[in-house]
């Protein structure tokens, strides 16, 4: 099938694509005017902020996976416009030209209320405090009141492949104030791109669905993973679930993971 993807050039995309065109799928990827595509898919021009450009790269699509978003920066205001208002113009473009595709957006599990009592469910309220997850939660009720067939996949930590996000994590200790006893639901590109063929064929239709794999990670041992160290501390945690997420919705959908821990892709060394 036909599948463009927004966001084709960010940490996600660059992954995925690979292992879509892997399966037999044909990727468009979204770029502005000058800007260089990915080597696995055909580039096609078009600009999120300029709804009249998206015709040509929505024609004709059997799916669309709409990953493109800003949220490593403290403009506000760009944040709102990139994940909500280029949302709202990349649904306004698959209405008017690909009413029929399947509209697969990925969101956050930052959406979540720091304060819940246990893993977050999709059924849960939702309480984002920051200008990206509160985008994020607009955007999907965008997606989900627009009459598309839709489906909405909340992403929790995600890591692999190179992609240095992992490497990044004991930078933002002070930052975030995390806890060393805090548990966080992880995700590797391999099961991103697991959750993404399930979701191409159907899987998570009109729905929102956690994806994670098997074992939510201490911060502790995410940093000790990457050779950094972290201060220990037996102190009583708060918000406890904070970050970690249910996901047997996922499992009953049909989701498995193939990479289930950070540890195993530690040792296949492909963190």
């Amino acid at each position: 099938m036909t599948i463009l993807v927004t966001g084709a050039t960010g940490l996600v995309g660059e992954r995925l694509i690979p292992r879509l065109t892997e399966a037999g799928e044909d990727c468009r990827a979204l770029m502005r005017t000058g800007k260089q595509g990915p080597a696995h898919a055909t580039a096609v021009q078009g600009d999120l902020f300029d709804p009249a450009s998206l015709a040509d790269a929505v024609a004709g699509v059997a799916a669309i996976i709409h990953l493109a978003a800003v949220f490593r920066t403290s403009d506000a205001d760009l944040i709102w416009k990139t994940n909500l208002e280029g949302t709202r113009s990349l649904i306004a473009a698959a209405k008017a030209h690909a009413p029929d595709a399947r509209f697969i957006m990925a969101s956050t599990s930052n959406v979540y209320d720091r304060r819940s009592a246990r893993p977050a469910r999709e059924s849960d309220s939702v309480g984002p405090e920051e200008a990206y997850p509160a985008s994020k939660v607009a955007a999907e009720k965008l997606l989900r009141d627009s009459g598309l067939n839709w489906a909405i996949l909340r992403f929790p930590f995600v890591y692999g492949d190179g992609d240095g996000h992992l490497e990044m994590l004991p930078s933002h200790l002070g930052t975030f104030g995390f806890h060393p006893a805090n548990r966080v639901s992880t995700i590797h590109h391999r099961d991103i791109a697991t959750a993404m063929k399930l979701a191409l064929a159907g899987a998570f239709d009109a729905r929102i669905v956690n994806i994670s794999d098997e074992a939510p990670t201490t911060i502790y041992e995410l940093v000790g993973l990457v050779g950094a160290e972290m201060d220990p501390s037996a102190e009583a945690m708060e918000n406890p679930w904070h970050l970690h997420v249910d996901a047997s919705l996922a499992r009953r959908l049909g989701f498995r993971p193939v990479v289930a821990t950070v540890y195993q892709a530690a040792r296949e060394g492909a963190l």
